[in-house]
């Protein structure tokens, strides 16, 4: 019998402290209701020790824990991928469809995939939440395409005050300013998606610098 995936919270540790983890814990106990997985009574923040990132599975039979070094990505290549986005929106270890994306990006010695809908809509890449900049206003992929909602894009959501959800192609994208965000590296800019150079934009300068509580 397959065994039921597991829940994935990957928590950033910085000077010691995990500091998103209230919004891991929401998002932990949202979708532990919505698959109907326990929710582990006793559940301390992880901390101490060096900089580095603390992996929990959440499933059936309880927390498995795991950890690694966090590798810096201030600029990532993007490849366009060819495998279709279907809906994410609880982050379990159901991840082939982005698991195969990277190893097609590496592959094309890019950093990572961006999927596409099977309507052709810009979704989410393998590991990052995908935002852009229309002038002044912030757009990204709106999450009712199935899209899941990072811990990274709550982050952003709390330091811009509003999001507008779009279902926008890449080619209505091309020319704007595209950046990154994931709950690990925090906020990392594209250089480019496919052989298409992205601009760069302070206001994304503005937000890396205060993405970290």
């Amino acid at each position: 019998m397959r065994q039921s995936p597991a829940l994935i919270e990957t928590m950033r540790i910085r000077n010691g402290v995990a500091p998103l983890w209230y919004l891991h814990i929401r998002r932990l106990a949202t979708s532990c209701k919505a698959l109907g997985i326990p929710l582990p009574g006793e559940l301390p923040p992880p901390g101490g020790g060096s900089d580095r990132a603390v992996r929990w599975e959440v499933g059936m039979r309880g927390v498995q824990e795991s950890e690694r070094l966090v590798e810096p990505a201030e600029r990532v290549r993007l490849i366009i991928s060819r495998i279709a986005h279907h809906p994410y929106p609880h982050k379990t270890t159901d991840r082939a469809q982005f698991e195969r994306a990277l190893d097609k990006a590496r592959g094309a010695e890019a950093d990572d995939s961006l999927l596409l809908t099977p309507g052709g809509f810009v979704a989410e890449a393998a590991i990052w939440s995908v935002f852009w900049w229309e002038g002044r206003r912030l757009c990204a992929p709106a999450l009712d395409m199935g899209v899941l909602p990072g811990v990274g894009r709550a982050r952003i959501a709390e330091l811009a005050g509003e999001i507008e959800e779009r279902q926008s192609t890449w080619n209505e994208l091309k020319g704007l300013s595209v950046f990154l965000v994931n709950a690990v590296r925090g906020v990392a800019k594209v250089s480019a998606v496919q052989d298409d150079p992205v601009p760069s934009s302070k206001h994304t300068d503005e937000l890396a610098a205060r993405f970290w509580p």
